[in-house]
């Protein structure tokens, strides 16, 4: 039976107080807290394991080696990849998707060829795009966004054409939580021979994945939004993709060969394979080995149980919200069948970051702004908002007092 009662107690950071009262942390979209067995396992590299990787024939190296490889095991079965080849580490979904943008799209579309995004998308899916289509002359198309949030699927799978290269699609919106039909885009985007991104920040923590079935051609996740030190994250790839792709950066560790050629003045350049040849330098060791532990750790929860529990605190919030204040505003849809653990809201007369301090005051942590998806908040037609959301060591007693601090700022 899943208790977070039980689960807190691995959470050193909710035993502090703020501002004289239990901390509240909903800010779990933009970050997780971490469990002592996470930080005890990067201390322990540190502590009796560092050493860089790839590079050297003495123990510690060979440790350091295995621990980093073995990280990159746990972590693609995790996600149902066919091999550990297919995980690329990164610093996070960003530098993921930039990847994928700049390795693969700045050599591969050109002037007639067209990119498919959504206006829910999070800017770390949009800016890449719009960067490097002012480079190559590709089009970038964004499909409509229903005013309660949900994708309209017809205008998307209508931008479909002949010249469509690449479809991409967050599979959970950061904003309200909605969870997008990614598998059945994918479907649609192979149907046109185009390939398939898909921005899984915020569902790798939450919900089983599986990429094959998804079908995705691409995949990225960061390790600090499930329960994973900040600095480390993955872009998953289909192995005949990556071995076709440049690398995104040159230096150590993703080549194969270096020579010096006395006839040419210059020096030759093989790359390493996949997934090395995509990570150049010393990489964050450290920080694989303690997100292959945040994984076992999610694992032992059971993915399916986590995405229950947050359906269900999620319900439950906000049945609360509808009732406790006169002047408070849901945004998007409330449907329990749609969602996942976000709630965005608003309180006539103040503003997002207004309702945040005053929470902050009583020790509940909440985001407020655009939360790095401004066009998603002009179809809500907001200036911005606050956003709550949750994981799972967070109580429906948290969601009780939440409510209450509410009720106190309408009477304030």
């Amino acid at each position: 039976m899943f208790d977070a009662h039980a689960i807190r107690e691995d959470f050193p950071i909710l035993k502090r107080k703020v501002n004289g009262y239990p901390l509240i942390y909903f800010d779990n979209a933009a970050t997780t807290q971490k469990p002592h067995q996470v930080i005890d396992a990067e201390r322990d590299f540190y502590e009796n394991h560092n050493a860089n990787v790839h590079r050297a024939v003495h123990t510690l190296s060979q440790e350091a080696t295995e621990l980093h490889e073995g990280a990159r095991e746990t972590i693609s079965k995790f996600i149902g990849a066919k091999e550990p080849a297919e995980v690329v580490f990164v610093r996070g979904t960003t530098e993921a998707i930039n990847l994928v943008a700049y390795s693969w799209g700045l050599r591969n579309l050109k002037a007639g060829d067209e990119v498919l995004l959504s206006l829910m998308e999070h800017h770390s899916n949009i800016v890449p795009w719009e960067i490097i289509s002012k480079l190559t002359g590709f089009t970038i198309k964004y499909a409509k966004v229903n005013i309660d949030g949900t994708l309209d699927y017809q205008d998307f799978e209508g931008k479909f054409t002949k010249n469509t290269k690449l479809a991409c699609l967050s599979h959970v919106s950061n904003v309200s939580g909605i969870v997008n039909d990614v598998k059945r885009i994918a479907k649609v985007a192979h149907e046109y021979s185009a390939l398939m991104l898909v921005d899984a920040a915020q569902s790798v923590p939450h919900m089983p994945i599986n990429v094959k079935d998804l079908d995705a051609d691409f995949l990225a996740f960061s390790g600090h939004k499930m329960l994973g030190p900040t600095g480390i994250g993955a872009l998953y790839g289909k192995k005949s993709l990556l071995e076709k792709m440049a690398p995104f950066e040159g230096g150590g560790e993703m080549i194969k060969e270096v020579s010096y050629s006395p006839q040419s003045e210059g020096c030759e350049i093989s790359w390493n394979a996949p997934p090395w040849k995509f990570e150049a330098g010393t990489p964050n060791i450290a920080g694989g080995v303690a997100l292959a532990e945040a994984v076992r750790y999610l694992q032992r929860l059971g993915m399916a149980e986590i995405f229950q529990h947050e359906k269900e605190l999620t319900e439950y919030a906000e049945k609360k919200l509808q009732t406790c204040c006169t002047k408070l505003a849901l945004y998007g849809t409330t449907n329990p069948n749609l969602k996942c653990g976000i709630i965005p809201f608003g309180i006539e007369g103040l503003s997002s970051h207004d309702v945040a301090l005053f929470l902050d005051n009583y020790g509940v942590m909440i985001r407020s702004g655009f939360h790095c998806a401004q066009p998603l908040h002009q179809i809500f037609k907001l200036q911005s908002s606050a956003r709550a959301s949750f994981y799972i060591y967070n109580t429906k007693d948290e969601v009780d007092r939440f409510v209450e601090v509410l009720k106190e700022m309408e009477q304030f």
